[in-house]
């Protein structure tokens, strides 16, 4: 006697082989769900290498670690998630989120998506499709790539696609003085979106570049990548404040991007690919402690009353009104902390991420230490 073909086993596991194969495919959109998040151990308190902070839709805290993963705080728990949760790497850079409530985190390993369940490691196209994507859509992210690689990522919400720059007209001459130099001049320190949803990326060597959806140009002097020491500084920080000037990472100017009046006074000397700008006096008179011009920070961002924070590396906290600057140090008993990064959350608050000490909150009038 023939045997019946068993329809309800043969379902199943075709069922199965198909949500298993679909877990193995990721991608930039995927939803996030509702539920409760099982992953992660419960902490008591942050790693003291906290460098990037960010606050989620629903008002979670996230903080990047150094070395630690990442950790999210909701107001009464700390969740603490690692590579053992399924990170690529325990080094983060970058968190940001997309309009579904994905979190993006860069690391120096990869980028890795959490949709409230579980961590993936996004695979860029490069190794896919030979052509680069260079296209400008609002709900595009952006991340850095890894040091070395030459250019960024963009995730359109179906794929994570590897962006290589254009050719730099002063690549051959810096090659040929650092033939063997570990990383690229491409390297982005920073990327930022300004009002016009152009994208902005700051090189390690050779200036500024923006994207906005038709072309990529560039900004290059030598003041905003290299130190008056002769050191490289990069472009690590960029802002469009409320007066639609931009400030690179340095005190000493302030510029006005594609000026009225053309040819504009600086900027346009090198051909198409350079983009026009007038450079305006910054900040004036500013000096640190010890009586050094203070030209260079590592982060800012602009507050509700249109007042300039600055994070320096070693020399703590400025703020400028437009008129006035006040120096707010930051120190664990008597010595200077080195910082990273300055984040302002939803709500207008103000907190710092640090190397070896723990994350601090603006209570004010001074710069405290957070703790959970």
């Amino acid at each position: 006697m023939r045997k019946l073909f068993n329809w309800p086993v043969f379902l199943a596991l075709n069922l199965f082989l198909f949500f298993s194969l679909l877990a193995t495919f990721t991608s930039c959109s995927a939803k996030k769900t509702s539920q409760v998040v099982v992953l992660g151990d419960t902490v008591s308190q942050l790693d003291k290498a906290i460098l990037v902070i960010f606050q989620d839709k629903s008002n979670n805290y996230w903080f990047g670690s150094d070395g630690q993963g990442v950790y999210r705080y909701d107001g009464k728990t700390i969740l603490h998630f690692t590579t053992k949760d399924g990170l690529c790497n325990n080094r983060i850079r970058e968190i940001q989120e997309d309009k579904s409530g994905n979190l993006y985190f860069t690391t120096l390993d990869g980028i890795s998506k959490f949709d409230g369940q579980r961590f993936i490691t996004l695979v860029p196209t490069k190794n896919i499709f030979p052509t680069n994507e260079w296209k400008l859509q609002p709900d595009d992210l952006w991340f850095k790539g890894a040091s070395g690689e030459g250019g960024v990522y963009r995730c359109d919400g179906k794929a994570l696609h590897f962006l290589k720059f254009p050719k730099h007209y002063l690549e051959d001459e810096f090659y040929s003085k650092y033939p063997n130099i570990p990383y690229s001049p491409y390297d982005v320190y920073t990327i930022y979106k300004d009002r016009k949803g152009h994208i902005w990326f700051g090189t390690s060597n050779f200036g500024l570049c923006r994207f906005d959806g038709k072309a990529l140009k560039w900004i290059y002097e030598k003041e905003l990548t290299e130190t008056p020491s002769g050191g490289s500084f990069g472009i690590r920080s960029i802002l469009e404040d409320n007066n639609q000037k931009f400030w690179f990472c340095n005190t000493h100017y302030r510029y006005t991007i594609d000026p009225p009046a053309t040819p504009a006074e600086y900027g346009n000397d090198k051909g198409k690919d350079l983009i026009n700008y007038k450079r305006e006096k910054g900040i004036e008179g500013l000096k640190t402690a010890a009586g050094e011009d203070l030209i260079y920070y590592m982060s800012i961002v602009e507050d509700n009353k249109q007042g300039l924070w600055m994070v320096t590396y070693d020399t703590g906290v400025w703020h400028y009104d437009g008129k006035n600057i006040t120096h707010h140090p930051v120190k664990e008993g008597s010595k200077d902390i080195t910082l990273f990064s300055i984040y302002k959350d939803r709500q207008g608050n103000l907190w710092l991420g640090t190397h070896l000490t723990g994350v601090y909150k603006f209570n004010g009038k001074t710069f405290e230490k957070f703790r959970p």
